[in-house]
């Protein structure tokens, strides 16, 4: 066995919610590691969270049968705003969060139908929209279809740059006293009479730590010493997506615009994202033709204006997704076991929230009211 290492709490999972826990924590004088396992792209940054759009859309995604996650997600949406200026006091990084809104497109009468029934039904749950016409929706956005014939408009919808809140707190993580072990792969997570013990390494090394918080993302199921009553129920959801580059100084978009099956985000150094699938693939994440073929399609139908427009990066990423596509938050049967994970697509909206709720957690032994029904244990009755 090699060199032992004694911690307060291990955080399993260096993407934005386990960074997020860490930082709170390290704020409080809380000795913590984040332990970071599946490394890509540049900086050695996580799949999960270098391969979102960085949406704060609570409204616009709002679907039957999800009411129940509603007030989470609307709670956490609220907080984004103090989130992004602590953390770029705490960092230095513009996170790049923008409010110009959210744009719901239709371009034939069967997507009007259904537009307008999600119109009503967001509506009725007391969600600000307005519907527009697809002359009005094009009066915010000039470079749209003309087949845009119908559009919902949500101005609370907004977005961040979602690596730039990675990178922000991972230097606010660090700034705050906390420590993070890159390429550190979990082999096993330590439990012993029902209390978890830490974790033991893949190169053997074992940390000590009497908190352990599983926050790996689309991996947290996989994890080897996990018991069967706290190992949560997430599989990996693959997403496609690709950048295009378009004129810094005549951006096609300011909205954030939704279509059918397809969304594009404009980012403010002119790159344009384009995503994303929905595939149940498990933990395969190659790019594949019919992808990013039907991705531009559906892309260029909203907006012909990218025809020319280059494509700078494509990608593949992971989304954790729980059996009931909430997250998983809180304590498990095993004292000091903490679940953050599962959060599908709401990764990022859920970040603040995430943090403040389970570091609470970890600091008070209270379990936040706001996270009460997204336990692990729904799932056990």
């Amino acid at each position: 066995m090699k060199n032992k290492q004694f911690n307060s709490v291990l955080i399993v999972g260096g993407g934005v919610c386990g960074l997020g826990i860490g930082w709170r924590l390290a704020q409080a004088n809380r000795p913590t590691t984040v332990l970071e396992q599946r490394e890509v792209g540049p900086n050695s940054l996580p799949a999960a969270t270098w391969a979102s759009a960085g949406m704060l859309a609570p409204h616009v995604e709002a679907e039957p049968g999800e009411e129940r996650l509603l007030p989470l997600l609307l709670e956490s949406h609220a907080r984004w705003p103090a989130f992004t200026q602590e953390l770029k006091e705490a960092s230095g990084v513009d996170v790049g969060y923008r409010t110009e809104g959210t744009l719901v497109v239709a371009l034939d009468r069967d997507q009007v139908e259904r537009l307008r029934f999600q119109y009503e039904f967001q509506r009725k749950l007391g969600l600000e929209l307005t519907w527009l016409s697809g002359d009005a929706a094009r009066q915010r956005e000039p470079h749209l279809s003309r087949n845009v014939i119908a559009a919902l408009y949500s101005p609370h919808d907004h977005q961040v740059d979602n690596r730039q809140v990675l990178l922000a707190l991972r230097q606010a993580f660090l700034a705050a006293g906390g420590t993070l072990r890159e390429h550190a792969s979990v082999a096993e997570i330590l439990v012993e009479k029902g209390e978890a013990q830490g974790v033991r390494l893949i190169s053997g090394e074992i940390l000590h730590a009497p908190v352990v918080v599983v926050a790996a993302g689309a991996w947290s199921a996989t994890l080897p010493g996990l018991p069967p009553e706290a190992r949560p129920p997430v599989r990996p959801v693959k997403g496609q997506m690709l950048a295009l580059q378009t004129p810094l100084d005549a951006p096609l978009l300011r909205h954030v615009v939704w279509g059918r099956d397809v969304y594009l985000v404009p980012r403010k150094d002119g790159r344009l994202l384009v995503g994303a699938t929905v595939e149940e693939k498990g933990f395969d994440a190659q790019l594949t033709a019919g992808g990013v073929y039907t991705l531009l399609r559906r892309a260029w139908e909203i907006l012909p204006g990218i025809d020319e427009a280059p494509i700078v990066e494509m990608w593949a990423g992971l989304r954790p997704g729980s059996r009931d596509d909430a997250p998983i938050l809180g304590a498990t049967p095993v004292k000091g076991l903490i679940l953050a994970t599962g959060h599908y697509r709401n990764g990022i909206l859920l970040a603040p929230i995430t943090a403040d709720a389970i570091s609470h957690l970890i600091l008070t032994g209270e379990t936040p009211e706001s996270i009460r029904n997204f336990g692990i244990g729904r799932f056990h009755r």
